[in-house]
């Protein structure tokens, strides 16, 4: 074959110099056909097979191939566990050890050509200023307080400006999910005209022919509280949405490489709210035209929790997702709203909250608040010396518990005595005054003695001089009597 320097020798002495095909062919000895084909072709010269190359090695086992290949499309067959070329490679090697020679290489060559996938044309998206955000939870690893956990973070990003917010929570339930819009549109200060997703099962309950969802109700009533539409991926597509699945993985390398060590939740929203007003202030002329259209907020933030009816038992405790919250002892036999948010939850009776406690996310977990069981404590005393919400309290009740029992056969009643003393004084202040006091000698008593004229002095009103001037003129009873006299006769 010639080289591409014949073939420019050759084309420069027909076209530059007039040559003709015969001239060419003798001076150079090539055979005219070939210099037609170099006068018609200026590229440079390939080689192309006349036909297939031989395949003696693996003729015999691509029948097998291309059936298991074709049983893995069967709609039974999981997509995560289909055959892979190595698979494929392994599979051979055992069912037929001693014919089987090929490579894995040679088996991952001829799987590519059978399957002969096409690559995906995709499509440049954009959004105007203000009208598509896209939304996605991640999940990131990282080292709270002594022990190394998983948790969601929350993405939203705008689609013209690319301005991402990011929150992280302990769960990835339909609670954090309403929670993270919320706090998603506080931060960006209005909301978007569309927010795009990839079918998270906490919102879309059935998924419907082409872009029609099944939603849950409390995803359409978020929408009908800030007055955005809802847009989703095709199922298995969430490529149309690959901006923020992009922004999940930007925010894991940036800001838990390495794994951040944080002694709670809050800590590491806090650096993920800094890093997030960092990467706004570097798209701050195109965030400045997103903000502006975006449309305004409702003059209410929406309530994102679950609703759940909950009875409390004669342990004035609530059972939600295999875990036991306190609530006033009152409650005892009646039934109540358990509202459920991401990171709290509140026990309502019809509009108002009695009780509230952190939510746990692990299980068979009691969670105890000393106030709920002061009532009862007051006509059971002694209750007190083992009681679980006592026992939970900080070490120097404990020594006083103990003293107080060690010393009389119903010391229990005056330790009881100053539990109840947190129906009238903050945990703070009654703290404050046992260790003035002295855990070994104190009484309920010494406390409110000890307390009280601090609260007194607080509700003293002192008569400014100006009015001191103005004096109540003294009423005499007996125009009452005369009054009284004229409306019964």
């Amino acid at each position: 074959m010639y080289g591409m320097v014949d073939k420019e020798y050759i084309r420069k002495k027909h076209y530059v110099e007039g040559w003709s095909i015969r001239e060419i062919s003798k001076s150079c000895k090539v055979a005219r056909q070939t210099v037609r084909k170099m006068l018609k072709n200026s590229e440079i010269p390939q080689y192309t097979l006349t036909k297939p190359r031989p395949r003696p090695v693996m003729e015999q086992w691509l029948p097998i191939i291309e059936t298991w290949l074709r049983e893995d499309e069967a709609p039974s067959v999981p997509k995560k566990q289909r055959h892979t070329s190595a698979r494929i490679h392994e599979r051979l090697k055992e069912e037929y050890p001693e014919e089987f020679t090929a490579a894995e290489s040679t088996v991952r060559h001829w799987v590519a050509r059978i399957r002969n996938k096409k690559k995906e044309a995709f499509i440049p998206l954009t959004a105007d200023a203000g009208e598509l955000a896209e939304v996605d939870f991640g999940h990131v690893v990282i080292k709270l307080g002594n022990e190394t956990k998983k948790v969601c973070i929350f993405v939203m990003r705008m689609r013209s400006s690319g301005v991402p917010f990011a929150h992280a929570f302990h769960t990835e339930k339909l609670e954090a999910f309403l929670e993270g819009h919320r706090l998603a549109f506080e931060w960006f200060g209005g909301v978007p005209g569309d927010v795009r997703y990839d079918n998270p099962k906490t919102a879309v309950t059935k998924i419907l022919a082409g872009p029609l969802r099944e939603e849950h109700q409390l995803l359409s009533s978020l929408r009908a509280h800030y007055l955005f539409d809802s847009d989703f991926c095709r199922p298995g597509e969430p490529h149309e949405k690959g901006g923020v699945e992009n922004s999940v993985g930007y925010v894991r390398r940036n800001t838990c490489v390495p794994v951040p060590d944080v002694p709670d939740l809050d800590a590491l929203n806090a650096q993920l709210l800094d890093w997030c007003t960092k990467q706004r202030d570097k798209r701050w002329s195109e965030w400045e035209q997103e903000q502006l259209a975006l449309r305004p907020l409702p003059t209410h933030p929406y309530r994102c929790a679950t609703a759940h009816p909950v009875v409390v038992n004669k342990l004035c405790l609530v059972n939600f997702e295999r875990n036991r919250y306190s609530v006033p002892s009152i409650y005892v036999g009646k039934t109540l709203t358990l509202m459920a948010y991401a990171e709290r939850i509140e026990v309502l009776d019809r509009e108002r909250v009695v009780a509230t406690h952190v939510r746990c996310h692990d299980r068979n977990e009691t969670f105890l608040e000393l106030d709920h069981y002061l009532p009862v404590l007051a006509y059971k005393p002694h209750a007190a010396t083992h009681a679980a919400v006592v026992r939970q309290l900080p070490e120097v009740y404990q020594r006083i518990r103990r003293r107080m029992t060690a010393t009389r056969m119903d010391g229990y009643k005056d330790f009881v005595a100053i539990l109840q003393l947190h129906r009238t004084f903050s945990p703070q202040d009654i703290l404050r005054a046992i260790e003035d006091i002295g855990p070994d000698v104190v009484t309920a008593d010494q406390i409110r003695a000890k307390l009280l004229p601090m609260d007194a002095a607080a509700s003293v009103f002192t008569v400014p001089d100006e009015l001191k001037q103005f004096r109540t003129m003294k009423q005499n009873p007996a125009r009452y009597d005369s009054l009284t006299k004229r409306v019964i006769h």
